[in-house]
């Protein structure tokens, strides 16, 4: 086996690592069947947050979210919504980039851009769609920064037959209407938050009419709007049944990387909320955590403008801004944290999942933020020797190579990245960042 194994790395020179719709994971992996044990317990001081958490997610949902089974089976339904938006995603060997660093590594990227809503956000919003309609709900509800996990919901929630009230940060709203039209197109319908729909949110603009908003606004915007007229809320990132859903990542990667005979020795990603970086990490740390040691190095990056990840205390704190929810512990900038109007609005939330958190406290992952023109000039680096552009959420990924790059002995280190997702309907960001029209009219002039 370990023979077949050498001579399938050694002859393999595809770009694309591709696994069959009929070999696709039949189970997602939850991390709390290993460390649940380690895990805070959320705090609930009154009792009305876990009663609105009854409430208003799926029912289906909240028992996955505390259930310490390691391996969860996935319904049928939901594996065939996953083949129908364009899962399993290929890994692409990102040669050119290996030749922009000497050689020293070989880099893999698994492409969740290659899903129909441009990100890895599907692997999640299939699922919570899928139980909230079990419950018999009409609509969901949610929130979303850039736009990628609304556009997720929105059209998950149209596969199962379901309506999408969708809370955008105000300044995405503003800055990205692409985002805002393809979450239209798949039958969404997006508010920007603060929003006027709720209570919490016209108090939020009483004091500040001109609130960009943020993603705990947006979250606790969503809470409300399904309680108070009968939804049900899909929850985007942080929460343990929403990285367990997109552990389908990793554990096609898994497969992917076996099937050529190549083991990672870095795994990386961003992290917004965290589950972008979880979804591929996670399986990837099952055998380590069972075996109690770790071998691979895990690095994850974020925004230096939120950093949360290098800056924040691992401490209690409100996952949303208006506090209706249980407290969570977690790195944190604090829910009150107003980010600046970053162009990655998917990086821009104030804390780090607490499973993640509690890997990271523990050394287990490390973590790196980066700020917009660091990561922005590896986008326009990736996007032009390898002509795939990403989000910008995922540019921030690409610094880590480097350094991982300029480190490397004479044995070529692995690279696994999570590419979360495609930058096209980020072009806009991107040409306002590197003064494209600018640059054109003096070009004109000469």
């Amino acid at each position: 086996m370990q023979k077949e194994k050498d001579k399938a790395k050694e002859n393999f020179e595809e770009y694309r690592i591709d696994l069959r719709q009929k070999d696709a994971p039949k189970e997602f992996y939850n991390i709390l069947g290993d460390i649940g044990q380690d895990l805070p317990k959320p705090i609930d001081d009154t009792g009305e947050s876990f009663a609105l958490l009854q409430k208003v997610l799926p029912k289906g949902v909240l028992e996955l979210e505390f259930s310490d089974k390691d391996h969860i089976p996935i319904p049928e339904e939901i594996r065939d919504k996953f083949k129908m938006v364009n899962r399993p995603t290929p890994i692409i060997r990102a040669r050119q980039l290996e030749a922009h660093f000497g050689n020293k590594v070989k880099i893999y990227m698994k492409m969740e851009g290659f899903t129909y809503v441009g990100s890895h956000k599907i692997n999640s919003s299939i699922p919570q769609a899928y139980y909230a309609k079990a419950d018999g709900a009409k609509f969901v509800t949610t929130e979303t920064g850039a736009g990628q996990w609304g556009s997720a919901v929105a059209l998950a929630a149209s596969l199962f037959g379901l309506e999408s009230k969708i809370f955008m940060v105000k300044v995405s709203y503003a800055g990205k209407p692409y985002r805002r039209y393809l979450m239209n197109m798949f039958g969404g319908e997006v508010h920007p938050s603060p929003s006027e729909l709720t209570g919490f949110g016209r108090g939020i603009l009483r004091k500040e009419p001109d609130s960009p908003g943020s993603l705990g606004m947006a979250i606790t915007d969503a809470v409300e709007y399904a309680k108070e007229h009968g939804g049900k809320y899909v929850v985007g990132s942080v929460v343990n049944s929403d990285l367990m859903f997109k552990s389908i990542a990793g554990l096609e990667a898994k497969k992917q990387m076996e099937s050529i005979g190549e083991d990672p020795d870095y795994v990386i990603g961003c992290v917004g909320g965290g589950s972008n970086y979880a979804g591929l990490a996670y399986p990837f740390l099952e055998e380590e955590l069972k075996a109690g040691k770790i071998r691979r190095r895990y690095i994850a990056a974020g925004s230096a403008e939120i950093p949360k990840m290098t800056k924040g205390k691992y401490e209690y704190d409100y996952p949303d801004t208006g506090k209706v929810l249980p407290q969570l512990k977690m790195y944190t900038v604090g829910h009150d944290f107003v980010p600046p109007p970053i162009y990655a609005g998917g990086l821009r939330y104030h804390a780090v999942a607490p499973s993640l958190s509690l890997l990271m406290s523990k050394g287990i992952v490390e973590a790196r933020d980066y700020d917009q023109n660091e990561s922005f000039r590896y986008a326009k680096l990736y996007s032009k020797i390898e002509g795939y552009v990403p989000a910008p959420e995922t540019s921030h990924s690409f610094p880590i190579i480097e350094e991982i790059a300029k480190k490397a002995g004479s044995k070529k280190p692995v690279v696994l990245m999570s590419f979360s997702g495609n930058g096209m309907l980020d072009l806009a960001n991107y040409a306002e960042a590197f003064g494209f029209d600018a640059a054109q009219k003096g070009a004109g002039k000469q």
